[in-house]
């Protein structure tokens, strides 16, 4: 039974470059401009007339846009909620600025061991998140640290958790590795009976229907879990509508500052109705348009991501922005 009918997140690309080259990901290696404030105001406005509550600016590296406080603010005043994932080399320089615009602000932290941290994120930046930790609490910010949990790191949870997590009062999101694109890998049937196990931790993320998706093979084409292009608008830095997904990315559709009207239109709609239902969706697992998939639809991946959607709204309070 689908319960939400409109887009609910956008995943707001402000540039693909990025100052790190993580091995997992390879959006770092696309050529990119950076998202104009212009344009982004028109969109903000369009997405919020959409239906939109989530926006996640995000890239490439957030933090490389000089505007990105200037964005935040124009999310807020359009009544979003703002998440922003950083690998935080550059948030003790901008912090000050982006005081009280990030509602879920995410710094990426994948081992609590600095050599393996920095050689799988392609630079050293180790130091620069926990820099990052000490400026943000300073502020009175509430950070999480999100770590993307492969086969050669779940045993550093535990670690990460008691040594850097719980001592600052943190929130550990585990985001299970995908694979798209021959990039990233998949999770054994062991290591996702572990994540679970650690999801019912004090202060530890994790949403459970990402363990069932990969359990079930991920996305059929024949029954399709995914509303990645119902529920989640996509927006380059090039300013173009990207459908059905950034990994599939079929389509790009100019923006034109008519966002609304584009994401509406016959065109684009009959796209839409094609997700989860191409060849290249099938088995696919990828996580940031899975989330907002498990929240419109009532099925056991609903079910799934109940408890922890609601112990992480509780911990950190969003729940009262959705209400509004």
């Amino acid at each position: 039974m689908r319960l939400v009918s409109h887009p609910i997140l956008c995943n707001y690309y402000l540039t693909y470059r990025c100052n790190a080259s993580c091995g997992f990901c390879d959006i770092w290696e696309r050529p990119s401009p950076y998202v104009t404030l212009e344009s982004a105001r028109e969109n903000l406005r369009d997405l919020r007339k959409l239906g939109v509550k989530v926006v996640d600016f995000t890239g490439g590296e957030p933090l490389l846009h000089r505007q990105l406080d200037m964005l935040l603010t124009e999310a807020k005043a359009q009544g979003m909620i703002t998440t922003v994932t950083t690998n935080g080399l550059l948030y003790p320089k901008y912090a000050e600025r982006l005081k009280g615009l990030v509602d879920m602000l995410h710094f990426s932290l994948d081992s609590p061991d600095r050599d393996e941290h920095d050689q799988s994120r392609g630079v050293k930046c180790f130091d620069k998140v926990m820099e990052s930790i000490a400026v943000a609490r300073s502020l009175g910010e509430r950070p999480d640290i999100i770590f993307t949990v492969f086969e050669s790191n779940i045993h550093h949870i535990k670690r990460l958790w008691e040594e850097i997590c719980l001592p600052n009062d943190l929130v550990l999101i585990l985001n299970p590795v995908f694979e798209y694109n021959g990039v990233g890998e998949t999770l054994s049937d062991h290591a996702l009976k572990e994540l679970t196990r650690w999801g019912k931790q004090k202060n530890v993320y994790l949403n459970d229907a990402f363990v069932q998706l990969r359990l079930d093979g991920g996305n059929h084409v024949d029954r399709p879990v995914c509303k990645a292009a119902s529920t989640t608008l996509v927006i380059s830095p090039e300013n173009k509508l990207v459908l059905p997904c950034y990994h599939l990315g079929l389509k790009e559709f100019p923006i034109e500052g008519n966002l609304r009207s584009l994401y509406l239109s016959d065109e684009v709609q009959t796209l839409v109705a094609l997700e989860g239902r191409l060849p290249a969706c099938e088995g696919c697992a990828i996580n940031c348009y899975m989330q907002p998939s498990f929240a419109v639809e009532m099925n056991k991946y609903w079910w799934k991501a109940l408890p922890s959607t609601l112990k992480y709204n509780r911990i950190k309070g969003t729940w009262k922005q959705m209400l509004r």
